[in-house]
């Protein structure tokens, strides 16, 4: 183990401060110290995802002040108590979903289903122990959305982190953090195996394309990409994509079908719209499977044509993030293997304190790919 770094006492990190403001500020918090289980990281770079936009804008509900960012990679510089698997000096990636490793759904495997996480991290802004980490200049609480990595420093508990292998750069794997996590899971526990198969994905964001490369790099025959925009459209090809279709200028289900011969094995949405995912379900082929990742806004509902789905023996399967301890150092193992490029998928990257640019620019479609914030 190597000698761990002197520490400053301060950071800077973006703080989302009142309910009815959506920017953040550049403030000088106290750099957090790890506890029991955890691990405190120098973050190199973090993620610029439409979940955080959603809680900036109120569209999820969070309690504030608080620190966003939870797709995030970075250094280990810290040690909590009784961290074994961890050295100083490790370069590592953070999951979004942070397992306590306790709960009944950790311990049937389904950290993606962790209740102790949702319950504390989600509703209340704290790690497993119902505190934060985190405090502003005053010494007032600030809330965690998952490891709070909109800042220099973060704390993490070591079951959400995976060790990065020296060949990826060590800023765009914070990708695999999230997107690229939620799209093997969506793909390994979602789908199965898909090797051979013919998939479809409709809309082809950071999550979108994370799923695309992951269904090339297990082997998927065919893969049909679907969106609005050009540009992530040929982003696709160049990540796998076999084939792709504008929605602005065709019937999907019809060209899906015809370009699949009848429908595909797995079609995955990324959107979290009632017509993608009704999409998504309609463009399958006998057999098939959709598998729905986007979340939607509020209590949005999808209608499905019944005799068809059942006839025909479709499946439709929610999947939100990933089981963490299984999923996070898989993606990674296949990004070090080279059957997902976080270079490729990462198009855009800012400094902290560009963090308010980042948004508008994710919020008006000017990311054809993912963006980070590239905080070392």
């Amino acid at each position: 183990m190597s000698d761990a770094p002197a520490l400053p006492k301060t950071m800077r990190a973006a703080v989302l401060r009142t309910p009815d403001v959506s920017e953040f500020t550049i403030e000088r918090i106290p750099v957090p110290q790890p506890r029991a289980g955890e691990v405190l990281l120098k973050v190199e770079a973090c993620g610029v995802c439409h979940s955080d936009l959603h809680v900036a804008r109120g569209e999820i509900a969070f309690p504030r002040p608080a620190v966003l960012g939870h797709e995030l990679s970075g250094t280990v510089v810290c040690l909590g108590e009784g961290v074994k698997d961890y050295d100083i000096g490790d370069r590592v990636v953070g999951g979004f979903i942070m397992p306590c490793t306790e709960c009944a759904n950790c311990l049937a495997g389904r950290d993606d289903l962790c209740s102790v996480f949702f319950e504390n991290n989600r509703v209340h802004g704290a790690l497993f122990d119902g505190e934060s980490r985190l405090v502003d200049a005053e010494g007032e609480r600030l809330n965690m959305y998952s490891a709070g990595g909109f800042a220099e420093y973060a704390v993490i508990p070591v079951s959400a982190l995976a060790r990065v292998a020296d060949e990826l750069e060590l800023a765009s794997a914070a990708v695999l953090g999230c997107a690229g996590m939620t799209a093997y899971s969506a793909v390994s526990r979602g789908a199965g195996d898909v090797e051979g198969s013919t998939v479809c994905i409709i809309a082809v964001g950071g999550v979108g394309l994370s799923i695309t490369q992951v269904v090339a790099g297990l082997g998927a025959r065919q893969i049909i990409a679907v969106d609005v925009s050009e540009e992530k459209l040929e982003l696709a090809r160049k990540l796998g994509a076999t084939s792709t279709v504008n929605a602005r200028e065709c019937d999907v289900i019809k060209t899906v079908k015809e370009i699949s011969g009848g429908g595909v094995n797995f079609s995955f949405e990324a959107l979290g719209l009632p017509s993608t995912l009704g999409q998504a379900v309609r463009v399958l082929g006998e057999g098939g499977r959709a598998v729905a990742v986007g979340l939607a806004a509020g209590d949005a509902e999808v209608t499905i044509p019944i005799t068809n789905f059942v006839r025909r023996g479709q499946e439709l399967i929610g999947s939100f993030g990933a089981r963490t301890r299984v999923d996070l150092p898989a993606v990674q193992r296949l990004a070090a293997e080279g059957g997902f490029s976080v270079e490729n998928l990462v198009t855009d990257s800012y400094a902290l304190d560009e963090i308010n640019q980042a948004y508008t620019d994710l919020a008006q479609g000017n990311i054809s790919g993912r963006a980070i914030l590239r905080i070392a």
